[in-house]
């Protein structure tokens, strides 16, 4: 819960937001992030994490979503990261560890991650962790009054 204030400043952010679902509250107020963190507490293994830049500070969210019936084997991952720690390589790294992480932890084959055509910077992080772009969803999502784009990239477990 110390982290919920700092949760709830930077994932207000807008420019954070034009890149979530829109099932994603804006504003994001303290109540959200406190909703949020409680709704972790009993989740085993954790599937949501604090990413914390090279100092320890926290600098955004990863975490997974884990798929049903036929899509069992797979799991969405989503990430962001704040504003000021833009361009640093730390999104490249948690979803580094995340991978790793999710491959350990539950018994699937592939990690899936969508992004939305404008958000470039994150299908770099995606390619630099080994997912490659599976589909191009055209005009797919319906982001801000636009439809837009989405590109699904994937990793698959190698056995």
């Amino acid at each position: 819960m110390e982290d919920a204030e700092w949760l709830a400043e930077h994932f207000n952010n807008v420019q954070i937001w034009n890149n979530l679902r829109d099932y994603i509250p804006h504003p994001y107020t303290m109540g959200d992030a406190e909703k949020f963190i409680t709704a972790q507490e009993n989740i085993d293994p954790v599937q949501n994490f604090l990413v914390m830049d090279e100092e320890g500070k926290p600098a955004g969210g990863i975490g997974i979503t884990l798929k049903e019936d036929i899509y069992r084997m797979n799991v969405e991952l989503g990430y962001w990261i704040a504003e000021p720690c833009w361009g640093k390589g730390i999104a490249t790294e948690a979803v580094r560890q995340m991978t790793g992480y999710t491959f350990e932890n539950w018994a699937i084959n592939r990690i899936v991650a969508e992004v939305f055509e404008y958000n470039r910077p994150s299908m770099r992080v995606l390619e630099k962790n080994g997912f490659f772009l599976e589909n191009v969803s055209r005009k797919g999502i319906l982001k801000n009054g636009y439809l837009w784009d989405n590109f699904i990239w994937v990793k698959q477990k190698i056995y």
